[in-house]
């Protein structure tokens, strides 16, 4: 028997007895369903409780999440040039690595409160509605029950009293009929009203006896339902409803750790991630970093010669003596002044500072110059592809309108392919002037062998040009001590750098001179989504699920230039494959 039952039943067969006890039996069946009735209320309340306690932790997952976030966010490193410096060190991108793995690990924490969310808060929730309905139906039938049995209870008290009053009547009638009839003063006539008096209080007191034994013959039927049947039943239904309650919060308990155990995979993946980038660190490769960085380029200084001023002394003193003397020690020390160049304080760093440096950047050391002007030359080559790119897809667009009249009017697109020419030549006028600088550094580097880097994209149409600027220079005096050159060597060099004509036809010709100067490096892969035939001139066919290396990302024109092999490379449509980047990859025109 349940424990539910057994708080009733040892007690439902106290009604037979007689005394102040039965009185006392239906308040002892209250005081069971007001000890229920708490009960049941306090569980109600625990799993309120451990919602508010779910809840809070799930605020507190959240909250920590977006703090880590925002430290992540705030060490993140910012867009300017001094990212670009910090990238080539391997610490700096161990430590961007580590703050990646870090928003990630914060992704985990929020995918944890979420969960929470779902998962326990709005099923607790739901559930407690549910109960607390169960719970209110269950009392309501418990507390009717009982008051139908309480009722039942009064109404039989009611006809044994009735009984008993009619009883002790008839017995009254009796001894005053008996009474009448023994005193021979009393007429006829009263002794026979007083005996039907009597008999009529003897057949109410049977009435009442048979009325109250009837009564008691259904309330104790009643009873024997109500504590056998009823109740038992109602107290059952509370049972498996408590027992309901505690398995649902074993389950939430459960859910609870399994919340935390789902995410721990992918919260090793991410420590995983940083303990990798911690090992990636190179220190020899930083301190070598640092040094290509700011090698100068200059040989070391030759010895000091020594200034004999006594000689002077020795010689007639004359105005011609004097001068020579003079010229000559001009000389040696213009000469050790520039052999000690390197390191002398630069007047023109100040203007660099602000922006306002030589554009040929002739205040700088030769290797550092020959590095800026590599880099703005391969900014150059990046605008001029861009701009091809764009030419490219006019070209195209317009041959759509020019084949199909309805689509546009194919004139609508000269003024900007017009337009784009002219920047083409603007670009390729800049880009001869700074290869011909770059030419003149590399002429008077120790070794041109080391730090021989020239544009392979434009190097065929420039070459005549630079070599003539090359030759010239030989038999021009050399620079200035501080790196710079005179006024007359560059406006020699711009007018010699002249723009040469961009025609279609070259295209071909730029393609195989960079094929024979270098390879550009992968910076990631791609998976072809529908076949392309590339029939025209600069693209690859590809078919449905080919694997291809990408060497160039979509510059805006909807073309990405991708490789099959070292021989084979051409531009796909970026909408034809899904693109899958390096972390480390900083684009196609990267050179070592």
């Amino acid at each position: 028997m349940y424990i539910f039952l057994d708080l009733d039943i040892s007690k439902g067969s106290t009604f037979h007895t007689r005394g102040k006890q039965d009185k006392m039996v239906p308040l002892q069946k209250r005081d069971q369903f007001d000890n229920l009735e708490k009960h049941t209320q306090w569980g109600i309340e625990f799993v309120e409780k451990y919602t508010k306690f779910v809840k809070e932790r799930s605020e507190i997952e959240t909250n920590y999440a977006k703090q880590i976030r925002n430290l992540s966010k705030k060490y993140q490193p910012k867009k300017n040039s001094r990212e670009e410096e910090e990238s080539k060190y391997t610490f700096c991108r161990a430590f961007l690595t580590t703050l990646n793995e870090l928003n990630d690990y914060a992704g985990q924490h929020e995918v944890i409160a979420e969960n929470l969310t779902s998962q326990i808060i709005a099923e607790l929730s739901r559930y407690l509605q549910e109960i607390k309905t169960e719970r209110k139906s269950h009392f309501h039938d418990g507390r009717k029950a009982q008051q139908h049995i309480e009722s039942s209870w009064k109404q039989l008290e009611s006809c044994k009293r009735k009984f008993e009053r009619d009883c002790k009547e008839a017995d009254r009638a009796q001894q005053y009929f008996e009474k009448m009839d023994a005193d021979i003063n009393v007429t006829k006539a009263d002794v026979e009203k007083a005996r039907q008096q009597a008999q009529m209080r003897h057949q109410m007191a049977a009435d009442s006896k048979g009325e109250y034994s009837s009564y008691l013959q259904k309330f104790n039927q009643e009873q024997n339902d109500h504590y056998y049947t009823i109740i038992p039943n109602i107290f059952q239904k509370l049972q498996d409803m408590e027992e309901r309650r505690i398995e649902r919060i074993g389950l939430c308990m459960k859910t609870f750790a399994d919340v935390d155990r789902q995410v721990l995979p992918i919260v090793g993946k991410c420590l995983d991630g940083m303990t990798k980038a911690a090992e990636s660190i190179e220190p020899k490769t930083d301190s070598k970093q640092v040094v290509e960085s700011y090698k100068s380029g200059f040989e070391p200084p030759g010895d000091v010669e020594f200034e004999d001023y006594g000689q002077a002394m020795k010689r007639t003193a004359s105005e011609t003596s004097l001068s020579n003397s003079r010229e000559g020690k001009e000389k040696p020390a213009g000469k050790s002044k520039g052999k000690l160049w390197p390191f002398i304080k630069n007047k023109n760093k100040l203007s660099l500072k602000l922006g306002s440096g030589p554009e040929d950047f002739s205040h700088l050391p030769p290797e550092q110059r020959r590095k800026k002007l590599q880099g703005k030359i391969d900014e150059l080559s990046k605008d001029i592809q861009k701009e091809m790119d764009q030419r490219d897809a006019l070209t195209k667009m317009k041959d759509v309108y020019v084949k199909n009249p309805q689509m546009g009017d194919p004139a609508s697109v000269d003024p900007r392919l017009s337009e784009i020419g002219q920047n083409i030549e603007k670009l390729q006028f800049e880009m001869q002037k700074f290869e011909g600088w770059l030419a003149e550094v590399e002429e008077r580097m120790p070794s041109k062998s080391d730090t021989h880097r020239r544009s392979g994209l434009y190097e065929t149409q420039n070459n005549t040009t630079v070599s003539t600027n090359c030759a010239q220079d030989r038999e021009r005096p050399l620079s200035s001590p501080d790196g710079s050159y005179t006024e007359e060597q560059n406006s020699e060099t711009q007018v010699k750098a002249t723009p040469i004509p961009n025609t279609t036809s070259t295209t071909p010709e730029f393609d195989d001179e960079f094929d024979d100067e270098e390879t550009l490096p992968t910076i990631g892969t791609c998976k072809a989504l529908y076949p392309f035939e590339g029939h025209n001139e600069g693209t690859i066919s590809v078919a449905e699920g080919e694997l291809l290396y990408v060497i160039e990302e979509d510059k805006g024109d909807g073309w990405t230039r991708v490789r099959r092999n070292e021989d084979e490379e051409g531009y796909v449509p970026t909408s034809y494959v899904e693109v899958f980047l390096e972390t480390n990859a900083k684009g196609a025109m990267t050179y070592i």
